[in-house]
């Protein structure tokens, strides 16, 4: 009796010594939990943990519009707000989930509304009222977004950022609305926007002399551009990705600008060697360049204007140029702190050309020689003796490679985390020696059709760091493989078994024992069935995306799994799966944070019941993929819901086929 009271009053007491701790005793403990399950854990198990974690929280991601008004209220800290994945987020909604006038949100200064189709001008009027410190705000791929949008925007005084990428509506008006309205802006992205000219972007660089970054990346403007923004004395990374009215008089002209630290002009047609080594004859500060794909091979004067920045360059991207032996050694021995070079796709790459640049580059880190035929195991070496801490490794489609070749890698290169080996001719033994190093994070081994499962055996005896496995087309491995892999590599996020058409419903069911996978991709596995989708489903709750197209096997059963435990999903291939309007229905009716469903061919569904699904997650859809043969047949109403609630639909242009 007496020891069953001391081990009450023990509990009694530990739980009261948890609660009677201070706030930020409680928050700083938390704040050393990573994983977001052991955090909520330690909020059901205490009380005062909930409230440290209300007290303190500075982020929050929403999924669903029903829970954002707790969540403003439960987090009063929050900083930094994510409504990106928030489905059905309307200007309704986000209005109502919004504090009145008397009691803003002065902790928000981030919000994320990137692909939030559903808000308009309304939305954000209430937001920038609500939250008067607001300095940051994604709006990129709200494609309906325009004028009157950046007009309610501008009404932020205090906004540093604005990221509107693709926001297809803009034009010279919204963005002087933003410019005249928002002085203190430092940081714009306004790529895609391809209503902007030359007049908008004059403007802005009158308007807001503190622009630090700024992004035209295929916008339609000219050299007049560039003339605007050479005047921002603070400017430091400008990008200007497909420009192909810009040429080297533009670059003459933005070189008046001393004080860039990144450029990128990456498939502008019309720019040379000259006009880019007259851009970085003024610059002393420069640290990162990318030119891929704009040149045809990189001349003499641009070389030697290299070798007045090779003190600050750390990153050089020369994807899609003709690169030689003699080019790589003149950018070695003059940029010796490079951390990072890019020569994906780059015709002329040898092994001499390798060996030269890293012979002088001892700190690189990242190397992309992707499709650079010619290079093997020597380059490999090369690398091995010189780059100790390389960290990232593309060798995708570099036939010559071989296992020998990595195991001086795997000896020598203990940090390496990521290394795309797809389209390479390795097997077995690359994938043991490969397994020495345990800080692995993402392997890639789409199309190497030499490895089994006992290449996968040795990944999972050591790589228990793992987050993504790319298994594409890999039709050596079998459900054993899958095995191993969920044995020894439980933090994989990221799944790629494409094609790996052995795999049956016991290798699912191995699948569904790693929790932390997010994204799943089985298309065209024609051995699985309903069974294997009920286990990921159930086994795999955190699962996002998930792509079953040509799993011809799939049926009703594997969508009422899914409807009933991945209630995270966002993104849903369905295509040619044997599925009826039924099983459509009660799908899309239930996963409420379902946004972009891509449902071609499905034969057994009738017109009534794709007609019944949609209008059954009609509210929350932004993307989907349908036959275009359903677009005459598909009533008017229906499609006019869809459009009014930002949903893009791409139509297929095959016919129409029903088998029920």
């Amino acid at each position: 009796m007496s020891h069953g009271d001391s081990g009450s009053s023990s509990g009694v007491g530990t739980g009261a010594g948890v609660e009677s701790l201070s706030l930020d005793l409680l928050a700083h403990a938390l704040a050393g939990v990573g994983d977001p399950r052991d955090r909520k854990s330690c909020r059901l198990a205490s009380r005062g943990f909930a409230r440290a974690e209300a007290a303190s929280r500075r982020a929050a991601r929403v999924l669903r519009r029903e829970a954002l008004p707790r969540a403003l209220r439960a987090f009063p800290a929050l900083s930094s707000l994510d409504l990106s994945a928030c489905a059905g987020l309307d200007d309704a909604s986000l209005a109502a989930a919004l504090p009145e006038a008397p009691a803003p949100l002065l902790a928000v200064r981030r919000v994320r509304l990137a692909r939030a189709s559903g808000v308009g001008w309304r939305g954000l009027e209430a937001l920038v009222a609500a939250c008067p410190r607001l300095e940051a705000v994604d709006l990129s791929h709200c494609v309906a977004v325009g004028d009157r949008e950046m007009a309610a925007l501008a009404a932020a005084a205090g906004l540093r950022e604005l990221v509107m990428d693709k926001c297809l509506g803009v034009t010279d008006v919204g963005l002087a609305k933003v410019a005249v309205g928002c002085p203190g802006l430092e940081r714009l992205s306004v790529k895609w926007c391809r209503e902007i000219s030359d007049i908008g972007v004059e403007l802005l660089a009158k308007k807001c002399p503190q622009l630090r970054s700024v992004d035209i990346s295929y916008l339609k403007v000219t050299n007049e551009s560039l003339r605007s923004l050479s005047t921002l004395e603070k400017l430091e990374d400008i990008a200007m990705v497909g420009c192909l009215f810009i040429d080297d008089d533009g670059l003459q002209m933005l070189s008046m600008c001393n004080s860039l630290q990144s450029i990128d002009v990456s498939r502008c047609n019309h720019v040379s060697s000259l006009g880019l080594a007259s851009l970085i004859d003024d610059q002393r500060f420069l640290q990162k360049i990318n030119v891929g794909h704009s040149l045809h091979e990189i001349e003499t004067c641009l070389l030697s204007k290299l070798s007045t920045i090779g003190e600050t360059l750390t990153v050089l991207r020369l994807d899609g140029l003709e690169i030689f032996a003699s080019n790589l050694q003149a950018i070695g021995s003059t940029c010796k702190n490079l951390v990072e070079i890019g020569l994906s796709k780059c015709n002329g790459i040898t092994d001499d050309g390798i060996v030269s640049l890293v012979a002088h580059c001892c700190d690189l880190r990242t190397i992309d020689v992707t499709c650079c035929h010619l290079l093997t195991n020597d380059a490999l070496a090369a690398i091995a003796e010189n780059c100790r801490k390389i960290e990232c490794l593309q060798l995708e489609s570099c036939p010559f490679i071989s296992e020998k070749g990595l195991e001086r890698i795997t000896t020598l290169c203990s940090h390496l985390k990521e290394i795309d080996l797809t389209d390479c001719r390795i097997n077995d033994t690359a994938l043991k020696h490969l397994a020495s190093c345990s800080e692995l994070l993402i392997l890639k081994l789409g199309l190497c059709s030499s490895i089994s499962d006992e290449g996968l055996v040795y990944i999972s005896s050591n790589c228990g760091k793992l987050v993504e496995l790319d298994l594409y087309r890999c039709s050596g491995i079998t459900d054993d493989g899958l095995a191993a892999v969920a044995s020894g590599c439980k933090k994989i996020r990221v799944l790629n078994l494409c094609y790996c058409t052995q795999i049956t419903d016991a290798g699912l069911k191995h699948v569904s024992a790693l929790e932390e996978l997010t994204n799943l991709e089985l298309r065209c596995l024609v051995r699985i069935t309903g069974i294997g989708i009920t286990s990921i489903a159930i086994g795999c709750t955190s699962l996002i995306e998930l792509d079953l197209k040509r799993c011809y096997s799939v049926d009703d059963a594997g969508l009422w799994a899914l409807s009933r435990y991945s209630q995270n999903l966002r993104q849903l291939t369905i295509s040619y799966c044997q599925v009826t309007g039924l099983g459509l229905c009660h799908l899309l009716g239930s996963l409420r944070c379902l946004q972009d469903v891509k449902m071609v061919h499905l034969s057994w569904v009738s017109i009534e019941g794709f007609e019944m699904a949609l209008r059954a997650a009609c509210g929350r859809l932004k993307k989907l993929k349908l036959l275009g043969g359903l677009r005459s047949v598909l009533s008017t109403e229906l499609l006019q819901m869809l459009q009014a609630c930002g949903c893009r639909v791409r139509w297929v242009d095959k016919p129409l086929v029903y088998k029920g």
